[in-house]
């Protein structure tokens, strides 16, 4: 969405290839799930007056699949090779979900963009993340946010808020932090997928990351 009020700003397209482009450059291998709350959010359609939850569900696992599409081609236009996998068959746009293709895809140097979150309603993208993220045995859940880690309270709204360096899964369940939904928490600590949060748009951020400085909050046992 970038500066805009909804939708696809190229602008911060361009931004998020550059970044994902630094690290390529290292020979890191990168997949990436996005969601889809700049186009539509089934949470909000559902307190909007939206009685089927599924439905609504479904309506933005498709706009994870157009957000996709949005940032694959951000990617190929800065010369990266992707993939696109969707959770739900779209064959003329995207390859379904395999997990095997997507591991052969990292193997040749490509991104793997994850779309449609799980294919299933009830479910969140961060639950979607958590979960390919295991499937293809990631080493490291990076969650890009607008702000730069884990905080006491939203730093947004108040400006007391502590940020915490370091913080462990009971510790997130404990104190009720706003990190990721509780189902990809648990799918986290049961399967020891450390998560680093930290802000997306904060040029070279993500390249910190990956390079083992220490930036953002890193949730681990």
């Amino acid at each position: 969405m970038g500066k805009k009020q909804f939708g696809i700003d190229a602008e911060a397209l361009n931004h998020y290839a550059e970044e994902v482009k630094k690290v390529v450059a290292l020979g890191v291998e990168v997949g990436i799930v996005i969601g889809g709350g700049n186009i539509f959010r089934g949470i909000d359609a559902i307190k909007g007056g939206m009685e089927d939850r599924a439905q609504a569900d479904y309506m933005g696992m498709l706009a994870t699949v157009i957000n996709g599409m949005a940032l694959q081609s951000a990617l190929e236009s800065h010369g990266l090779s992707t993939r696109l996998q969707s959770a739900i068959k779209m064959e003329q746009i995207s390859e379904p979900f395999i997990r095997r293709r997507a591991i052969r895809h990292f193997e040749k140097g490509r991104i793997v963009i994850f779309a449609a979150g799980t294919g299933n309603p009830y479910f969140t993208t961060d639950t979607a993340a958590v979960l390919r993220a295991v499937e293809i045995k990631a080493d490291v859940i990076l969650k890009g946010t607008r702000v730069d880690g884990i905080y006491t309270a939203d730093p947004e709204l108040d400006p007391l808020a502590v940020k915490y360096d370091n913080i462990t899964f009971n510790e997130v369940y404990e104190r009720n932090l706003n990190v990721m939904d509780m189902t990809a928490i648990t799918l986290c600590r049961e399967n020891n997928l450390p998560i680093i949060v930290f802000n997306i748009n904060e040029p070279d951020s993500f390249l910190r990351v990956v390079q083992g400085e220490e930036v953002g909050t890193l949730v681990g046992e």
